[in-house]
């Protein structure tokens, strides 16, 4: 019985996002009381968001991803281990064995910590149980013990989950979700740095006065500051960059433009599909829990509708491949995860609100933390990749993507202890990031309730 239900569970998870989370939308939808034909057009427009977000996405990995390495090759970056990126780290997460159990137990995870209220977040976003998973995995794949993989899966969960708790006022206040959360993805575990990076720049005379963002430059420059604009620059930019002629530069920059323009478009079809899942999901939580709030849990590909993330990730790929030079020892050539940088510094983005300046700061602290942790995690994941069966020469794999986890990092070297200052240093400037990220979360928790408060008045 057992062995069926994991059979059924990879069945569905084969399907991908864009058929999987249809179906769980849909039979999640019906199942707190939303009328069948209106769960099965909502499980659709989430369907067809996601197809959308994969043709983005694809395109910009097939453009923006050889332009990234013609650019590496061009400056002459000594970096000899490629990133394989999310396209390459998830499926070798879902080949481990721990995957069989891996849902089940995360989704038992939370509804034990919806119970007894440890947590506001109810996770809907079965596809993103891979990040819970990779620690799982990278860990058995490291220590040889199933029980510990599954330790694994069980505290990234957790910690998951208290993130999204985190983030609910930055998603209300900056993104306008009101009631969503995003607890997983690079994305959230990484935004604990731009809360320190933020605190630190506030003190800091001349810098905290500095703000600038997209709405700000469309006011000095008007028509230049565009979205469809900026990502014709940036695009072109990278291009040229690259070495591009002309012609092929001008038409990445194109591809930018639509990039820009389309994307909050797409995620529009994602949020419209939430809807009524959402609004019926905190009906029948309140009539439950009396007036508990609760969150709905969300892939970070909903933060890409905001032109501010869009264009700091297209800001980042050459950054990034800077950073990767100048981070002593790596070894990591960024690759499979630069076209999609903006996953990293989402959130990030909020936590600034939207200022460019400080999101460009945090993004270096943020992308320099995350190829440092790459580098030392390549034994790991190429490890993993060697027991699942997606490598099988004496080729070495990094990941930016789960690779790059402080959380993965912290719990795997507490029980293999291979580097003891890097566990300290990542272990306790961890921990200090996460008391401001709880700072930040209560101040915007505060200022949203005063806004709220304001517009009744109003």
């Amino acid at each position: 019985m057992w062995q069926a239900l994991a059979n059924g569970i990879n069945y569905i998870i084969n399907m991908g996002a864009s058929v999987m989370l249809p179906i769980v939308i849909a039979i999640l939808s019906i199942c707190v009381g939303v009328k069948p034909g209106k769960a099965i057009r909502s499980g659709l427009m989430i369907g067809v968001g996601f197809v959308g977000l994969s043709l983005i996405v694809t395109m910009m990995n097939s453009e923006l991803g050889p332009a990234a390495q013609a650019m590496s090759e061009r400056f002459g970056l000594n970096l000899s281990v490629v990133d394989v990126g999310w396209p390459g780290a998830s499926p070798m997460t879902w080949a481990s064995s721990i995957a069989t159990v891996a849902i089940p137990i995360a989704i038992g995870v939370n509804i034990i910590m919806l119970l007894f209220k440890w947590t506001k977040t109810v996770n809907i976003d079965i596809w993103n149980i891979w990040h819970m998973t990779f620690t799982g995995a990278i860990a058995y794949a490291v220590t040889g013990n199933f029980w510990i993989g599954i330790l694994g899966v069980v505290v990234h969960a957790a910690f998951t989950y208290k993130l999204g708790d985190l983030w609910a006022p930055l998603m209300a206040d900056y993104f306008d979700l009101d009631g969503i959360t995003v607890p997983h993805g690079t994305s959230a575990y990484m935004a604990p740095i731009a809360c320190l990076v933020d605190a630190i720049i506030d003190k800091i005379p001349g810098l905290n006065k500095i703000d600038f963002s997209m709405d700000t430059l469309q006011e000095k420059v008007g028509v230049f500051a565009e979205p469809v604009i900026i990502g014709f620059i940036l695009g072109a930019g990278i291009g040229f960059l690259a070495g591009y002629d002309v012609t092929m530069a001008l038409q990445l920059g194109v591809k930018m433009s639509a990039v820009m323009v389309l994307m909050p478009k797409i995620v529009k079809c994602i949020m419209d599909g939430l809807l009524p899942l959402s609004e019926r999901a905190k009906e029948v939580m309140n009539s439950k829990f009396g007036d508990s709030e609760f969150y709905i849990g969300l892939d970070p590909a909903i933060l890409l509708g905001d032109s501010q993330v869009v264009t700091a990730g297209l800001i980042f790929i050459p950054i990034t491949l800077l950073i990767a030079v100048l981070v002593p020892g790596n070894r990591v050539l960024p690759f499979g995860d630069l076209a999609t940088i903006g996953f990293f510094i989402a959130i990030a983005v909020a936590v600034c609100k939207g200022n460019l300046f400080r999101t460009l700061i945090s993004g270096i602290a943020i992308m320099w933390s995350t190829i440092w942790i790459a580098n030392e995690t390549i034994p790991w994941v190429t490890k993993l990749a060697q027991t699942t069966g997606s490598i099988t020469d004496n080729s070495l794999v990094a990941a930016m993507d789960q690779g790059g986890s402080p959380i993965t990092y912290i719990f795997t070297q507490l029980f293999t202890m291979q580097n003891v200052p890097g566990l300290l240093v990542v272990g306790i400037g961890y921990a200090i990031c996460m008391v401001f990220a709880v700072r930040c979360s209560k101040q915007r928790a505060a200022e949203l309730a005063l806004k709220r408060e304001q517009e009744e008045e109003y």
